[in-house]
């Protein structure tokens, strides 16, 4: 970081950054809306149509073996993993990771909620991974794939046996559509529309292996489902859920909005593409880390990078001599300073997190914006830095 503190003259052509909801697609307009079933009831033929379209699209994107179902739940990523989490566990012992805050949500579910007590609970802090060898094939596994609000990810997924009697259940919210999903390695894979391909929010996607459906089947948990949690009827699986026919009433006009991203997703090289734009965004900013003297990975171990939920954390010494309050307060100025300058929205590190930096890069970003943002956030912290050494 240099002493400059002139402002740069090239600023990201769109200043969406977010972790969710993320950036609309390059080119997305309020005309991609044209044609979508309003006013309609989602149960006729031409609605259910588009709600089907949604998951086969979304099946052919992501290679789903052929043998899985997929279907659209209510309440986004939550809704799909509530939904996994009440229906599915109980019946032999669960492992749960977390080093994340959405890891430690499960937790709670898990232990406070559902009061399971055959519990083993591995966790790490904000920029690390439990130690993955731990997990017991013989037990359930629930776990996210990308820790969104630590930047932290689970490499690959050979650390799941093959030969499991449990079932692998991930949610994968901000790693779907971005990163290779190793299907034969899990049973239960959850994700939101407003994550990864800048859809809109309140819809989740739940894909079941055929080892999750038949545990549906044979297993009744003892505690009450409420209606929007129930994926079977007299033991068998509710087959509509799987073929649009959502348990409540969804929006119209965001079923048209994910057809279109789904779309833009499949113009530019599907998934291979969309991993290719990610890692691209990804190299810039790990490439402007490696020069930098005030910022550093908040994952410690590079393969457990996030491409998507970049977290970053501020190393410089005037940052390290402040008190735990004043950080907080400092890198909120940062993050204020950009906003008000129109250079980048929503990158203030997740309020559980350590304080920090949170920058989407996920394939709806585009490369030019995030070099143009790293200038930015150099000129940011020189005048954060000084107005701190001042007061």
């Amino acid at each position: 970081m240099t002493s400059r503190l002139s402002q740069p003259t090239v600023r990201p052509a769109r200043a969406c950054f977010s972790s969710g909801p993320c950036a609309k697609p390059p080119g997305w307009s309020f005309d991609k809306l044209h044609g979508a079933f309003v006013g309609r009831s989602h149960r006729t033929p031409a609605s259910q149509a588009r709600l089907r379209e949604v998951i086969e699209r979304s099946r052919t994107l992501l290679a789903l073996p052929a043998d899985w179902r997929l279907g659209i739940v209510p309440a986004s990523d939550t809704g799909a993993m509530e939904m996994a989490l009440w229906s599915l566990l109980g019946s032999r012992g669960v492992d749960i990771l977390a080093w994340e805050s959405f890891g430690e949500t499960w937790v709670t579910d898990i232990v406070e909620q559902l009061c399971l007590r055959d519990v083993r609970i591995f966790r790490a802090n904000y920029g690390k991974l439990p130690d993955l060898s731990q997990v017991d094939p013989g037990r359930d596994i629930v776990f996210t794939w990308n820790g969104t609000t630590a930047g932290v990810k689970v490499p690959h997924g050979n650390w799941i046996a093959n030969n499991r009697h449990g079932l692998a259940v991930c949610d994968a919210t901000s790693a779907v559509f971005a990163m290779e999903i190793p299907w034969d390695r899990l049973d239960v894979v959850t994700w939101s529309w407003q994550k990864a391909l800048g859809g809109e929010a309140a819809h989740g996607m739940l894909a079941l292996s055929p080892r999750a459906v038949a545990r549906l089947e044979s297993y009744t948990p003892p505690w009450p489902l409420p209606k929007v949690f129930r994926l079977t009827r007299k033991g068998q699986l509710i087959d509509g859920i799987f073929n649009g026919e959502t348990i409540n009433t969804p929006s119209m006009i965001a079923v048209e909005d994910q057809i279109s991203v789904l779309k833009w997703a499949e113009s530019v090289g599907g998934l291979k593409g969309l991993i290719s734009r990610s890692m691209a965004n990804f190299k810039v900013i790990e490439s402007w880390v490696a020069t930098s003297s005030w910022v550093s990975f908040l994952a410690e171990v590079p393969d457990t990078r996030s491409n998507t939920s970049i977290c970053l954390k501020i190393v410089a010494p005037w940052f390290k001599a402040l008190a735990p309050a004043e950080k907080i307060v400092a890198a909120k100025a940062l993050t204020t300073l950009l906003e008000k300058e129109n250079v980048a929205h929503d990158i203030g590190a997740y309020r559980d997190a350590p304080p920090g930096l949170r920058i989407w890069g996920g394939a709806t970003v585009e490369k030019d914006d995030i070099a143009a943002l790293c200038t930015w956030l150099d000129w940011a912290a020189i005048k954060v830095a000084r107005s701190t050494e001042q007061s």
